[in-house]
């Protein structure tokens, strides 16, 4: 065997033990083919491929996004990702399981995004789309997420929430890979999307994120001793979605007619930032809060004005925004809330 089959053999082996995609994903029972990667050369030398519900990339290498680059359109879909032409289908309340043929990182933490389309997914912009995390695990129970996908025939799978309003979604699945990520720059991220419609009676249309804005390259999700400090992990990102707990999305991109609401609540959603320590605050310290960060699964509605001393505000409904960077909107919080910060740059509504 000459030199260059032996490395190419070798290059190959070695992505297959080292990397992963989504071979197929099923909804509701059906299954529905993944993107393989042998595809991106059949398109490269102009030979057709079937239409799928999956995203193509250009990572032939089954390869991840590296820290570096999560605030970059790869982190959305992967690398140079279009959407998939077709949308397959499944009910809320029902199950959508993502399989990764012989995943091989077992320190690693999973997580399952949606993000509406306004109309059909096949030629939304990725860069518009706002998620909703709908699903994550990390290290519980004394079992890493990635362990429990190797162990459940390299199969995560992720129920559709029954409350989420119907139409067409960019589902994004992802594995994390926290193998030695104490080190800047190391951990790796593995998403893959593809299009879903959802059948649903449900009417929450909660307030995304847009993906550049998902994580920090140094947030503790990502920059983490797994190996040393396992307990203590949470998985990166925004909020998880709470029934009940939403927010109206008012972007033109989703396609349908929401109310205009006012500036001081349907504040612009900028960067996301590690969650650390959680601390009350009040009317007059919110306003000293330094850096905009996103709020997610915020209630976007109107809440009746109330008084306090001489000055007129709004209540701020659970898990909405209550103080940042130039915020100049109330921070009182609706009954059974209390108005924290996190670490030294937000505050939110939570419960008390």
């Amino acid at each position: 065997m000459s030199f260059k089959s032996i490395l190419l053999a070798t290059t190959i082996a070695t992505q297959a033990l080292a990397h992963g995609i989504i071979g197929k994903f099923i909804t509701d029972g059906t299954p529905n083919p993944g993107f393989p990667t042998d595809y991106i050369y059949r398109i490269q030398n102009g030979n057709p491929v079937p239409d799928l519900a999956a995203w193509s990339t250009s990572a032939t290498d089954r390869g991840y996004i590296e820290p570096a680059s999560v605030n970059t359109p790869d982190i959305i879909c992967h690398k140079d990702a279009v959407p998939g032409l077709l949308t397959a289908k499944v009910n809320a309340g029902g199950t959508v399981d993502f399989v990764w043929p012989d995943w091989p990182h077992n320190v690693a933490s999973v997580l399952t995004y949606i993000a509406p389309c306004g109309g059909d997914c096949s030629n939304v912009d990725k860069e518009a789309l706002k998620w909703i995390k709908i699903d994550e695990a990390g290290f519980e129970n004394g079992t890493w997420a990635g362990q429990k996908l190797m162990d459940n025939d390299f199969t995560w799978s992720t129920k559709v929430p029954e409350t989420i309003a119907p139409g067409n979604y960019v589902f994004r699945n992802e594995i994390i890979n926290l193998h030695d990520a104490a080190t800047q720059n190391v951990a790796q991220l593995y998403p893959q999307c593809m299009n879903i419609a959802i059948v649903s009676d449900g009417t929450d249309v909660p307030q995304g994120v847009p993906g550049t804005d998902l994580y920090t390259a140094d947030e503790a999700g990502i920059l983490f001793d797994a190996e040393g400090d396992a307990e203590n992990y949470s998985p990166p990102g925004p909020p998880m979605y709470v029934p009940g707990a939403t927010s109206v999305q008012t972007s033109p991109t989703l396609g349908f007619a929401y109310p205009t609401l006012p500036a001081a609540i349907n504040s612009t959603i900028a960067t996301n930032m590690p969650l650390t320590s959680i601390v009350p605050i009040t009317n007059a310290t919110a306003t000293a809060i330094a850096t905009v960060v996103p709020t997610t699964l915020a209630t976007r509605t109107r809440s009746a004005a109330i008084t306090t001393g001489t000055a007129s505000f709004e209540t701020v409904p659970l898990y909405g925004k209550c103080g940042g960077k130039s915020y100049s909107g109330s921070k009182t919080c609706v009954n059974g809330s209390v108005c924290r910060l996190y670490g030294k740059t937000y505050a939110q509504c939570v419960p008390k």
